[in-house]
């Protein structure tokens, strides 16, 4: 999609704080950041929302989630971190473009949860 800020940053057009891609995927900093570690992985595709996985792109988020142990090692936060992705403007998505926030940071969490 042409206007979409998500497609823009996963292939290069606007420079960004890149922590990990592929050829399918983009990992970056997440710009208002919820934990100490807050990143956003998203498909190299454009995919609206988890609503918009078919089998003519379900490939892409099968690359996410083979990507998603690699950035959390990079990142120093493998076997504690948390995934979340939300599916429409109800529940908080802002971009229409699917993405997976990866967050750690156990006490900074632990305080947005109580």
């Amino acid at each position: 999609m042409a206007d979409c800020i998500f497609c823009k940053l996963a292939n290069g057009e606007i420079p960004t704080n890149m922590i990990y891609q592929d050829e399918k995927v983009a990992c970056f900093a997440d710009v208002n950041p919820q934990a100490p570690v807050h990143v956003l992985v998203v498909p190299k595709c454009h995919i609206e929302s988890a609503d918009g996985i078919d089998e003519s792109n379900s490939d892409a988020v099968k690359a996410i989630f083979e990507a998603i142990p690699k950035i959390a090692k990079l990142l120093h936060v493998e076997n504690n971190y948390r995934l979340i992705n939300n599916c429409g403007e109800g529940v908080g998505q802002t971009v229409k473009h699917l993405h997976f926030h990866l967050l750690s940071g156990l006490d900074a969490m632990k305080e947005r949860l109580c």
